[in-house]
C-alpha cells in the first residue's frame, strides 16, 4: 500500500511538471504569442515569459519580423499626362507592436506566415501606387523620386494601419514605359547638357584666349617698362658717377690744402699745448702743495675736533642719563602722588555722597519744619498786621483830634513864626512813629521767610505813617515833603550841612 502511493504520488508530480511545461511560455523578441479563451481582451507576450491554463487557453502567433515585399504594376498605368508607364517598388512593412494595431493583426494574420501577409500588403500598395501615378506627371515622378514615395507611402498608411501593418520603408526602383518617353526625356535632356557643355566649352576657351591676349599684353607693357625704368636707372647712374668723381677731385683738392693748414695748426698748437703745459704743471704743483697745506690742516682740525665731539658725547650720554633718572624718578614720584590723589578723591568723593545724603535729610526735615514755622509764622503776621492797623487807625483818630484842637489854636499862634509851628509838628512826629510802631513791641521774635513777608510788614508800616501825614495834610494843610524839601533847599544855599 505504501509502494503504491509512492507511485501515485511520483505519478502526480510527473503530471504537474508536464501541466507546468506546457503553460509556460517563452515569446521570441520577432512574435507575439496571442492567449485567449478565458479572458475577454487577449494576452499579449512579445519578448518575454507568461502561462497559459491548459485546455482552457489557447495560444496563437503573429509573426513581426520585417517583411519585404517587392511591389509592380501588372500593367501599364497612365499617368496625369496620359503617358503609359509601370513602376517598380521596394517596400518593407511589419506588424506594428502597438496594442491596437496588434488586436487587428490578430484578426487577419493570426497563425499565417509572412508570404501571406506580403501578398496582401502588395495588393494594398499596388492600389495606392496606381492611384499616385495617376495624380502626377512622367517628369514629375521622374525628376522627383522621393516625392512619389512619400505620397503613396501617405496614401497607403491608412489602409495598412487597418490591418495593423507599418510601412518601415518605401523605396521606388525604377519607371518604365513602352514608349520611350522617359527615353526620349533623357535624349533632351543629354542634348541640353550637352549643348550647354559645348557652349561653356566656347565661353571657356574664350576667355582663356582674352585672359591669354591680355597677359601677354601685360607682360608687354611691364617689359616695356622695366626696360624704360632700366635706361632711366643707367642715365642717372652715369650722371651720379660723374657728379661723384668731380666731388671726389674737389675734396681731394681740399684734403691736400686742408692738410697743409692743418699741419701748420698742428704746429702752433703744439707749441701752445708745450707752453700750457708747462704752466699747468706749475700750477699743479702749486695746487698740491696747497692740497698737502689743506689736509694737514684738516687732519690737525679733524684731530681736535674728534676728540671734542668724543667729550661732547660723553657728556651727552652722561647728561642724557642722569636726564633719563631723574624722568624717572619723577614718573615714579608722580604715579604715586596721582595715586594719593586719586585716593583722595575717591574719599572725598564718598564723604561728599555721605554729606550730601545727610544735607539731603537735613534739607528735607527743614523744609517740612519751616513750612510748618511759615504756616505759624503767616499767621500771627497777620494778627500782628490786624492789631497794628487797629491801633494806627486809634493814633490817626487821636492825632486828627489833637491836630482840629491845633487848628482851632492856629489863629491864636498866628503870631508865632512858621518854624515855630514846623517845630511842634516835627516834635510830635516821633511820638506818632512811637505809637504806630508800639504794638511790635509786643513781640518777642518774628521769623520771615522769604522777601515777601518783609516787605508786606515794611509796606503796612509804611503805609501806616502815609496814611497819618496824609490826614495831617488834609487837616493843617502843611505839606511834609514841600517843607523838607525847602528846608533841604535852604540849608544848601546857606552852605549847611
Amino acid at each position: 500500500m505504501t509502494g503504491f502511493a509512492v507511485i501515485a504520488g511520483i505519478v502526480v508530480v510527473f503530471l504537474l511538471i508536464i501541466l507546468f511545461a506546457n503553460s509556460y511560455l517563452t515569446a521570441p523578441p520577432d512574435k507575439a504569442f496571442i492567449i485567449s479563451g478565458m479572458r475577454k481582451k487577449p494576452k499579449v507576450f512579445i519578448g518575454k515569459a507568461g502561462l497559459r491554463i491548459p485546455f482552457f487557453e489557447r495560444k496563437d502567433v503573429l509573426e513581426l519580423s520585417l517583411i519585404p515585399i517587392d511591389v509592380k504594376t501588372s500593367s501599364a498605368v497612365p499617368t496625369a499626362d496620359f503617358i503609359n508607364i509601370m513602376v517598380d517598388a521596394q517596400v518593407n512593412v511589419n506588424i506594428s507592436s502597438e496594442d491596437d494595431k496588434i488586436q487587428l493583426a490578430s484578426q487577419k494574420f493570426l497563425n499565417q506566415d509572412t508570404e501571406y501577409i506580403a501578398s496582401v500588403a502588395r495588393e494594398v500598395l499596388e492600389g495606392n501606387m496606381r492611384e499616385i501615378v495617376g495624380k502626377m506627371t512622367l517628369q514629375e515622378m521622374v525628376s522627383d523620386r522621393q516625392k512619389f514615395a512619400d505620397l503613396v507611402k501617405e496614401n497607403a498608411d491608412p489602409d495598412l494601419a487597418a490591418m495593423g501593418l507599418d510601412i518601415i520603408s518605401f523605396n521606388v526602383q525604377n519607371f518604365i514605359d513602352n514608349n520611350k518617353v522617359i527615353e526620349n526625356l533623357g535624349v533632351d535632356n543629354i542634348a541640353k547638357i550637352q549643348k550647354n557643355a559645348a557652349i561653356a566649352r566656347a565661353e571657356a576657351e574664350r576667355d582663356i584666349a582674352k585672359a591669354q591676349a591680355n597677359a601677354k599684353k601685360e607682360a608687354n607693357d611691364v617689359q616695356v617698362l622695366a626696360d624704360t625704368q632700366i635706361a632711366i636707372k643707367q642715365n642717372e647712374l652715369e650722371i651720379k658717377k660723374a657728379e661723384l668723381k668731380a666731388n671726389a677731385e674737389n675734396e681731394k683738392a681740399k684734403a691736400d690744402a686742408a692738410y697743409e693748414i692743418q699741419k701748420e695748426t698742428q704746429r702752433k698748437t703744439l707749441e701752445i699745448t708745450t707752453a700750457d703745459a708747462n704752466i699747468a704743471k706749475l700750477e699743479k704743483e702749486t695746487f698740491i702743495k696747497q692740497q698737502e697745506a689743506d689736509i694737514a690742516e684738516k687732519q690737525l682740525d679733524a684731530q681736535i675736533r674728534k676728540k671734542a665731539e668724543a667729550e661732547k658725547f660723553a657728556a651727552l650720554q652722561k647728561a642724557d642719563a642722569d636726564l633719563y633718572e631723574r624722568q624717572k624718578n619723577a614718573e615714579a614720584e608722580r604715579y604715586e602722588q596721582e595715586q594719593s590723589a586719586l585716593a583722595l578723591q575717591k574719599k572725598a568723593e564718598a564723604e561728599r555722597f555721605s554729606k550730601e545724603q545727610a544735607a539731603l535729610a537735613v534739607k528735607a526735615q527743614a523744609l517740612a519744619e519751616a513750612e510748618s514755622t511759615k504756616a505759624r509764622m503767616i499767621a500771627e503776621a497777620e494778627g500782628i498786621r490786624a492789631k497794628g492797623e487797629a491801633e494806627a487807625l486809634a493814633v490817626q483818630q487821636k492825632a486828627l483830634a489833637e491836630a482840629e484842637g491845633i487848628d482851632k489854636k492856629a489863629e491864636a499862634m498866628k503870631k508865632m513864626g512858621e518854624a515855630s509851628i514846623y517845630e511842634m509838628y516835627f516834635k510830635a512826629l516821633p511820638e506818632i512813629a512811637k505809637n504806630v510802631a508800639s504794638p511790635l513791641s509786643n513781640v518777642d521774635s518774628i521769623t520771615m521767610y522769604g522777601e515777601g513777608n518783609a516787605a508786606k510788614l515794611t509796606e503796612d508800616i509804611t503805609k501806616a505813617m502815609s496814611q497819618i501825614t496824609n490826614g495831617v495834610n488834609d487837616s493843617l494843610g502843611i505839606d511834609l515833603k514841600s517843607v523838607l524839601g525847602g528846608f533841604l533847599a535852604a540849608k544848601a544855599i546857606n552852605g549847611e550841612k
